[in-house]
């Protein structure tokens, strides 16, 4: 499935399925996105307590290395995220953490990217940590498509099938 271009810095990027994932490349960081194959509760654990909301398949699960780095990494988290449930931990405002902290997830029906918030700190969902190439960037989930609004310049987009099944060896 090709991308299409609706208007000047948006592009909408259709999806094979669930096991295909986007990879949103700058020049100095990227973000990975894709959607989940079925709806979940996705739990947030912050400092003040904990907050459940759902993710439905139209929603999108985002992994961003705002320094770059390998990609290997960034799938698993987002495996883990999407196909294992794993809750998302914030951490408080000013925790020494934070910094290192080299990738970072987001999920639900809009993500903004930013490179102006403290990575790991922030509880609102809409919001990712990105690198300055990639701020400023909107990421819309729709039906098995994602949909870019302010896209980039020098942005690079490829597709990768992604899984983490893991089946058992034969017996021996």
């Amino acid at each position: 499935m090709s991308e299409q271009r609706t208007e000047p810095g948006t592009l909408i990027l259709p999806l094979s399925g669930p096991e295909e994932v986007i990879l949103l490349e700058g020049p100095e960081s990227f973000v990975i996105a894709g959607q989940p194959s079925a709806g979940f509760p996705l739990c947030i654990e912050y400092p003040e307590g904990e907050y459940c909301q759902t993710i439905g398949q139209d929603d999108i699960v985002a992994v961003s290395a705002p320094e770059g780095g390998p990609l290997e990494p960034a799938l698993m988290l987002l495996e883990l995220v999407r196909t294992y449930h794993v809750p998302l931990i914030v951490l408080p405002r000013g925790h020494p953490g934070s910094r290192r902290l080299h990738y970072v997830v987001s999920a639900g029906s809009s993500i903004h990217l930013s490179c102006g918030i403290q990575r790991g700190t922030h509880p609102e969902q809409h919001l990712l940590c990105a690198g300055a190439d990639l701020g400023g960037m909107v990421i819309d989930g729709r039906m098995n498509a994602l949909h870019l609004d302010q896209v980039a310049g020098g942005l690079q987009v490829r597709r990768i099938l992604s899984s983490l099944q893991i089946t058992a060896p034969p017996p021996v």
